[in-house]
């Protein structure tokens, strides 16, 4: 309805004279009600909206809120609206009320309590006109709703129309018009709470109290909402739909905000199917934000739903009690807990007691010991919420001192709860400053002497600053003089699992501060939620510019380096010139033969790490979040990095690294995981830390970690009888990558056995992981040969470990195990490039053959058998188009000689690993058990998906599947760069227990130093041999001089032999690689028939023994 902005210049009647507000004489009856009469009898509703504005005024100017119950308008206005005969005064009531909602609260705040709440209200009567069928009286209706609304503070909102509309929904009887108009104004109080850009301070502050203490109120809210969603009219539906999605942004959690569309689908359409999706889905969420109450208000249905549902499935059933624990674990506040928990309680009883699965039972155990725990019903120290009686008395107390109140006893008793919820929503949600704008309007006209209404404001105000100080303390900032640039207050969680709890991080510009914490700590997931903006309370992007450095650029690996710095829309406007003379400072020389116009995906680690230091200085970096810098460099570059980051002071670092050295030659600070989930701040580096606290001595030794690993002993390798017989030989080999103008590697000859301990060292791109690769099968050489065992089984973890199992992060780990070795030999294996059929490799395969057995020549199908054959192995062949009857057998050297390499390599390691595997049941409790062996949870390893783990329990799984099958040589590429320090250890001790041979390469000399006794150094493609190595086992604090405790090692002492040899590791041996298996002689018929007599004589002794005693070993079977 039209409405004028301002009364009309001339009324239809003489109003008072003002004297001041309130201060014009009263009207009598008769007056009110003339002109009452011209708004319900007006002719055209111009003349009614005139009459209406003009009572207003009327009111307004004497007597003010009294006069809507005292002169009976409002009843006057309820029964017009009821006039079912006449449109015309159903209009002129709409008109009135939308009047006096517009008008009188601006002037008389106090006359929110006479629309709102004194004898039901009049919001209702507007609702309800929703529903008429004159368009003009809807649109009046909505008018006054839209005008009262616009009115109204957020806490008036909250405790005066919000209580108003769901009154109004839980009515049975109701016009579906209605009942749309009331969730469309619930919809509007959701979105007027959201933070809009561009907003004053005051509008800011209005919307913050509005969004959290209308969030308090979900609980109570949603489940109406929900019931509007099942409703048959499909306008109420769609609506009730919209309001849901406008209630969950109230919940200012980012990590749930992803999947509230799925919610609202599961709350729309309820059914097993979609309550299991959603709680799949949470379960796969990493916690970061603290669970309020608008979380738990939004959650608690689902989960307890889930609980209670009889047929629940046992794994949905794990799954939400796991929920369950990480919410409860994030619940900053008892009080909010209290309010939640004990609705889940029950339920998770329900599942301790009757589910079946051990686990589920455990877990749901653990659930409840948490709940109980957050409920802390055993405190006394918890702050209570303050109610609006509690805020009644001070008020009260107040009022008395000032002299009183006027009159209006009675219509104090209905404004004083009003008042005092309002304040109890300011004081609980900490908005102290705002109590006394929602005290002095309401009791100026109240009051016994003028004025005083500010001294109550003021002093119930100041009371009430008074106690927020004494609960919550006065914050304190050290005054140390420097920059402070962030100071934030979080918590932390990943799945199931807490990490931090309500802990602070505060950063000082300049400072570098290093993160240090056990694996799985969270010390990754913390800066990747700084990095995207998720971690409560750190300033975003455009107030303080935070750069995450990362080593990888794999998706723009086909474009040159000045190219890759262009593309960047933050980096670009800087200027091409610019961008390639801050390349010219680290090292990228310009140029169409410089390396800037190099391929990205030709760089090496350490020249990754300066090409994402050089983004970080285009892109002005105020804060540097360091993830692992020191992965893949050598040691000329980890020095750069630490002049670099010393020389930038206006830069502050953030850096997590497993590198001991490193952090203590940069950091300024430490930051610390404690073990109560807070992060404990320490002044100086990591040595100054250590002397603090000894318990993180693990930061420097290798085995004072809390970390086993236990890696599965070798089986054994036929022939070889001799720990240091050569395994796999490398003769000659040089190897050129497809259009590289220069080999990798140059005429490389080395060997390896069971007893290696060996330290491929050299620096970035010199070429060692092609070597390995080399030795592993994983490239063919170009030149030369590589000779190795028949049934070696070999365990490689690459350089980059987690392309291993990028293409399973849908599965668990104890999924991607079962899925690698499901057939009886491991799949990767035929993943490797000399696996691979090429035409030339087809072409032999088509080859026909005669092995003069006078069947002519026939082409082979595959190879289906093994056995010892003289000194060597004979396969069985089947042929192509001929029954297994007509298989024949043929030796290796004649299948090599006919060029069916890779057939018999083939068939060599399905054996191999047929053999290792022999040892193994393939059960997902036996798996679970491998997994705790290499330090991962079994938990994680059975119910995480591997794309939800952290990159250094990605590497644990990947260590897991390469020792699956008992491999006898385990080669580790770079095996430090995803583990913490306390993995490290364990890595290290159980490389030093290990009975196989171990090659590796690492920069990392800690760890080199304390494993290998023998070092292969490669430069510009040439490999040098350095003989036997003095072991660093100070590093082990277990093999200190006069420990018990053995190295392990099978390696001949340190010192035996300092000669350097190009066949090191198998002096012994250096003949052709042929392993003869032991014949047994045969033996004579007296022999045989000596032992059968020895057999018999032995049997009637036992069968002459006492009952119960074990059959006597047949020790003639022994060689």
């Amino acid at each position: 309805m039209p409405h004028p902005v301002s009364p009309p210049s001339q009324p239809t009647m003489i109003v008072p004279v003002k004297a001041g507000d309130g201060q014009a004489p009263a009207p009598t009856q008769a007056e009110i009600s003339g002109i009452l009469n011209t708004v319900f009898n007006a002719k055209t509703s111009n003349q009614s909206i005139d009459a209406a504005y003009g009572l207003c005024e009327v009111l307004v100017n004497s007597v003010g809120y009294r006069g809507l119950i005292g002169y009976g308008i409002l009843a006057e206005v309820k029964k017009a609206a009821g006039d079912k005969k006449s449109g015309l005064r159903r209009e002129s009531a709409q008109n009135l009320l939308g009047a006096l909602f517009e008008r009188i609260p601006p002037r008389a705040p106090v006359s929110e309590v006479v629309f709102l709440l004194q004898d039901g209200g009049m919001v209702a009567c507007a609702l309800d006109a929703l529903a008429d069928k004159g368009s003009v009286v809807r649109d009046a209706a909505q008018y006054g709703l839209d005008a009262l609304f616009a009115n109204l503070g957020a806490e008036a909102l909250v405790v005066g129309l919000l209580p108003a509309l769901t009154k109004y929904l839980s009515k049975p009887t109701g016009k579906w018009q209605g009942t749309v108009g009331a969730y469309q104004l619930m919809q509007k109080m959701a979105d007027k709470a959201k933070l809009a850009v561009g907003s004053t301070k005051e509008q800011a502050e209005e919307q913050d109290i509005l969004r959290e203490a209308m969030g308090t109120k979900l609980a109570g809210l949603i489940p109406i909402v929900e019931g509007g969603m099942h409703d048959l009219k499909s306008e109420v539906e769609k609506q009730a739909v919209k309001t849901m999605a406008s209630l969950t942004t109230l919940l200012s959690n980012d990590d749930v905000a992803p999947r509230i569309p799925l919610l609202l689908d599961s709350m729309q359409h309820p059914s097993a199917q979609t309550l299991q999706k959603a709680i799949h889905a949470l379960c796969m969420t990493t916690f970061v934000a603290v669970v309020t109450s608008p979380v738990l208000a939004l959650l608690t249905p689902f989960l307890e739903r889930s609980l209670n549902t009889p047929t629940t499935p046992q794994e949905v059933l794990r799954q939400t009690v796991v929920i369950v624990e990480n919410l409860t674990k994030l619940v900053h506040d008892p009080i909010e807990a209290r309010t939640f928990l004990p609705k889940l309680q029950p339920g998770v009883k329900s599942v301790v007691d009757r589910a079946s699965l051990p686990e589920v039972r455990e877990l749901a155990t653990r659930a409840l010991n948490v709940m109980d725990k957050a409920m802390a019903n055993d405190k006394t120290d918890v702050i209570d919420r303050t109610t609006a009686d509690d805020i009644a008395k001070v008020l009260d107390a107040e009022i008395k001192k000032n002299n009183g109140l006027a009159g209006d006893l009675e219509f104090y008793k209905v404004l004083r709860p009003y008042i005092c919820e309002m304040i109890a929503e300011d004081v609980n949600h900490r908005h102290i400053k705002r109590i006394a704008s929602k005290i002095a309007p309401y009791l100026s006209s109240l009051m016994q002497v003028p004025g005083t209404h500010e001294a109550v404001a003021s002093a119930v105000q100041q009371y009430y600053a008074d106690e927020d100080a004494r609960k919550f303390g006065v914050p304190e900032k050290e005054d140390d003089g420097e920059v402070e640039i962030v100071n934030a207050d979080f918590s932390l969680a990943y799945g199931g699992m807490l990490l931090l709890s309500h802990t602070n991080l505060r950063l000082l510009k300049g400072h570098r501060y290093g993160l240090c914490g056990r694996n799985g700590a969270g010390k990754s997931t913390l800066m990747k939620s700084i990095a995207g903006g998720k971690l409560e309370g750190f300033p975003s992007q455009d107030v303080l510019r935070t750069c995450y450095v990362e080593h990888n650029q794999g998706e723009d690996a086909d474009i040159s380096i000045l190219d890759f710095m262009v593309k960047d829309p933050t980096i670009a406007q800087e200027g091409r010139e610019r961008i390639s003379a801050v390349l010219e400072e680290f090292g990228f020389t310009s140029g169409p033969e410089g390396r800037q116009s190099q391929k990205v995906g030709s760089l090496s680690g350490g020249w990754k790490m300066k090409l994402a230091l050089a983004r970080a200085m285009l892109q002005r970096a105020d804060v540097l979040l360091l993830d692992e810098p020191t992965n893949h460099l050598d040691v000329a570059n980890i020095k750069w990095l630490e002049d670099y980051l010393k020389s930038h002071t206006d830069i502050t670092s953030l850096i997590v690294s497993h590198d001991s050295g490193f952090l203590d030659n940069v950091t300024t600070d430490i930051y610390h995981y404690e073990p109560n989930k807070k992060l404990a701040h320490y002044k100086g580096n990591l040595a100054a830390f250590v002397q603090l606290k000894p318990e993180a001595k693990s930061y420097y030794t290798l085995s004072a970690s809390l970390v086993q690993f236990k890696f599965p002993p070798p089986g054994i390798l036929t022939g070889v009888k001799s720990l240091t017989r050569a395994i796999i030989r490398m003769s000659n080999v040089s190897f050129t990558y497809p259009n590289a103008p220069k080999p990798s590697l140059s005429d490389v000859s080395c060997q390896l056995t069971l007893s290696s301990r060996v330290a491929i060292i050299g620096p970035n791109g010199a070429g060692k992981s092609t070597l390995i690769k080399l030795l592993t099968g994983e490239v063919i050489p170009s030149v030369g040969k590589v000779e190795k065992h028949p049934n070696l089984r070999i365990g490689y973890i690459k350089q980059h470990a987690l392309e291993h199992v990028e293409m399973h992060l849908e599965k668990t780990p104890n999924q991607y195990l079962q899925w690698r070795y499901a057939h009886g030999d491991d799949r990767e294996v035929h993943m490797k490039q000399t696996r691979i059929l090429s035409d030339q490799d087809r072409e032999q395969m088509e080859k026909f053959i005669d092995v003069g057995d006078g069947k002519g020549k026939r082409q082979i199908e595959s190879l289906v058998g093994r056995q010892k054959y003289k000194k060597t192995f004979q396969y069985e062949v089947k042929w192509r188009g001929f029954l297994p009857k007509h298989n024949n057998q043929i030796s290796r050297e004649t299948l090599l000689e006919l060029g069916f390499d890779k057939l018999v390599q083939e068939f060599d390691d399905h054996e191999a690993s047929r053999e290792g595997l022999g040892y193994r049941e393939l059960q997902p409790s036996v798996i679970s058990k491998h997994f705790e062996d290499l330090g991962l949870d079994p938990e994680i390893a059975n119910h995480n998906e591997i794309g939800s783990l952290s990159g250094g329990q990605k590497v644990k799984v990947v260590i897991a599947g390469a020792m699956w099958n008992n491999p006898h040589l385990l080669v580790l590429d770079e095996p430090t760069n995803f583990l913490d320090r306390d993995s490290l250890g364990g890595l290290a001790v159980a490389i030093r227990d290990f009975k196989g041979g171990v090659v590796m390469i690492s920069h990392n000399e800690e760890f080199v130093g304390a494993l290998a006794t023998e070092q292969w150094h490669v430069v510009d493609g040439r490999v040098t041999h350095r003989g036997r190595q003095e072991l660093s086992l100070d590093r082990f604090e277990d093999s200190q001089p006069g420990s018990a405790v053995p190295s392990g090692l099978n390696s001949p002492m340190p010192g035996s032999s300092n000669v350097s040899s190009a066949v090191n590791s198998g002096v012994e041996d250096n003949s052709e690689m042929k392993f003869r298996a032991r014949k047994k002689k045969k033996m004579t018929k007296k022999e045989l028939k000596e032992r059968e007599v020895r057999r018999r004589l032995r049997h009637i002794e036992w069968l002459n023994s006492p009952k119960g005693t074990p059959h006597p070993p047949d020790t003639d079977d022994e060689e």
